[in-house]
């Protein structure tokens, strides 16, 4: 139960996320679905946190004042976001930058909280399943 947890904790912590927690818990020595299953609830968590509070701050924000300069990164993220969607930057926005980050930043652009919550979960699965099951292979060939 602690392992399920811990998991669960480092797939909640940015540039960890779904896809290293998933790993980190096979091996750590955890059913390869448990280890995938922890790390994605916690990575889905610590997104829609950040998501629904960006919504909540953009929309204050929003009401009245002029957007600042961008980052480089940001730049970049908005370009992709512009050129890709929310589909495209969510599903290969992690080689960038952490889904929470992403996923704040696309609702800062002005997309859909929504349409941003349901692909960064699709994202998440589809990132901490294929690193999960890649390192149960690689312990299975190791072992």
């Amino acid at each position: 139960m602690l392992q399920w947890v811990g998991v669960l904790l480092v797939g909640a912590i940015p540039f960890v996320e779904s896809y290293f927690g998933s790993v980190v818990g096979v091996l750590g020595g955890l059913n390869p679905a448990v280890a995938i299953a922890a790390a994605v609830a916690g990575n889905i968590v610590s997104m829609l946190i950040v998501v629904l509070s960006a919504h909540g701050v953009r929309a204050k924000i929003a009401a009245g004042k002029a957007p600042k300069e961008s980052t480089p990164r940001r730049q970049k993220l908005r370009a992709a976001f512009d050129k890709y969607g929310v589909a495209g930057v969510s599903l290969m926005g992690q080689t960038i930058l952490p889904s929470q980050i992403t996923s704040a930043a696309m609702v800062s652009f002005g997309a859909q909280k929504n349409a941003v919550i349901l692909w960064q979960v699709i994202s998440i699965i589809i990132w901490g399943t294929v690193f999960g099951v890649l390192a149960s292979v690689g312990v299975s060939l190791a072992g």
